[in-house]
């Protein structure tokens, strides 16, 4: 049987920021319904996702955190941030991570098979585990650096 080709996946991910609070959601426990092909059940995370044939940053930013979160972001208001490289045994991803102010509703959980909740933390007190690259993209944001190797 032929080994499956590997391939680099463009990801993205989207910190909601409001007064040092940052929204996460725990990942489901269980490895088949966290949908983490990076390996990050029970994990805290971002929003974010796999950008579609044809879509711009600003509409794969917006579709996703209302897909997961039922939050509506501005658009207009999207900032770029950073860049992380991704890498398990098994996966490969170049995430792409935004920017977006805190909207002014709750999110809720919309896809509670990947996703078990949803909470503001302050960016200086996270809670544990978390998703490593999330981790990585507040670190960078922190340092004020867009990439780090």
């Amino acid at each position: 049987m032929a080994e499956e080709k590997k391939r680099v996946w463009v990801w993205f991910g989207v910190m909601i920021l409001r007064d040092w609070k940052v929204l996460l959601g725990q990942r489901h426990e269980d490895p088949e319904k966290a949908s983490s092909l990076m390996h990050g059940e029970w994990t805290w995370t971002m929003p974010g996702g796999k950008m579609h044939f044809h879509e711009t940053f600003e509409e794969m930013a917006y579709r996703e955190t209302l897909e997961e979160t039922w939050l509506k972001i501005d658009k207009e208001k999207i900032k770029l941030i950073s860049l992380t490289n991704d890498i398990v045994y098994d996966n490969h991803f170049v995430t792409i991570w935004f920017l977006c102010q805190w909207v002014q509703w709750e999110p809720q959980v919309m896809e509670p098979d990947e996703i078990t909740k949803w909470a503001r933390f302050d960016i200086n007190d996270l809670p544990s585990p978390l998703y490593f690259p999330s981790e990585r993209v507040i670190k960078n944001y922190l340092d004020k650096t867009v990439y780090k190797h």
